[in-house]
């Protein structure tokens, strides 16, 4: 419990901290309307258009008496528009950050400045920076991808796709923002994917004390893009704190490394 409290504690340091530095608050604001709007028009189609996605996909209901076909039908569509909010605040952050890698990277480095101790940098190209960071989000994406299916299945089991799924399909929301936004930190600190994936399992707690209160906000219409600084300035304070008390041990054999982490050059 004290790991879920500290992890929720990263996340208000991050909004006080963009509260404090209301330049970088308004810098951090424009990828997130960007993806906002993309997102709103897909959500928006999906709402109308899963009426008809349901229908052709169920003609086995079409000889049905009343009111079965309906009821299938109607359960059916709610899913489908859940599914579709579930990945839109999953890949919400991914798209994010990848549209606004510049500008979370600057924010990012920022926050290392103002905190003190060393600012790191990639020593990366921008463009090479964004291939690693989309790289890294369409295996996140996949695996996301993997859990949505599973959990919509999951949400046909009476009782228990009511009330437990929801709560596991929460967490899973939670610890893959953590993964996506401390990416931006970790990556500076020349982290690969595995290594990241490892450092935030062994803090499981503290992962999902940050990214579910964030996700649960995230299904609020407009919230995402107001709290996407101080969320990248939250997970640069928690990558911080992470890499001080766990670094990862070089490979056995390798050569001395001046930093824990091997630098991912692509």
């Amino acid at each position: 419990m004290r790991d879920l409290g500290a992890g929720f504690g990263y996340l208000i340091k991050g909004q006080r901290w963009v509260g404090r530095h209301g330049r970088w608050f308004g810098f951090g604001l424009l990828p997130g309307l960007i993806t906002l709007v993309l997102y709103v028009a897909a959500l928006v189609g999906l709402g109308y258009g899963a009426d008809d996605l349901v229908a052709w996909a169920t003609p086995f209901a079409d000889d049905w008496s009343a009111p079965w076909a309906g009821l299938l039908r109607t359960t059916l569509t709610v899913l489908v528009f859940a599914l579709g909010l579930f990945l839109a605040v999953i890949t919400f952050t991914a798209v994010t950050l990848l549209v606004g890698q510049p500008f979370y990277e600057s924010l990012s480095e920022q926050v290392d400045r103002t905190e003190g101790g060393e600012v790191p940098e990639s020593g990366l190209s921008l463009w090479r920076e964004l291939w690693i960071s989309a790289r890294d989000s369409i295996r996140i994406l996949v695996r996301v991808g993997l859990y949505s299916v599973l959990l919509f299945a999951l949400g046909f089991i009476p009782v228990v796709g009511q009330t437990v799924v929801p709560v596991i399909g929460f967490c899973v929301t939670g610890h893959f923002l953590s993964e996506e936004l401390t990416a931006v930190a970790l990556q500076r600190r020349g982290v690969v994917l595995k290594d990241r994936l490892d450092l935030l399992r062994g803090r499981r707690m503290l992962t999902l004390g940050f990214g579910v209160p964030l996700g649960l906000a995230f299904l609020v219409p407009f919230v995402a893009v107001f709290l996407m600084p101080g969320a990248v300035a939250g997970a640069t304070l928690l990558a911080r704190d992470l890499v001080a008390r766990d670094p990862v041990a070089p490979d056995e054999g390798a050569a001395p490394a001046p930093a824990p982490y091997t630098l991912d050059k692509g």
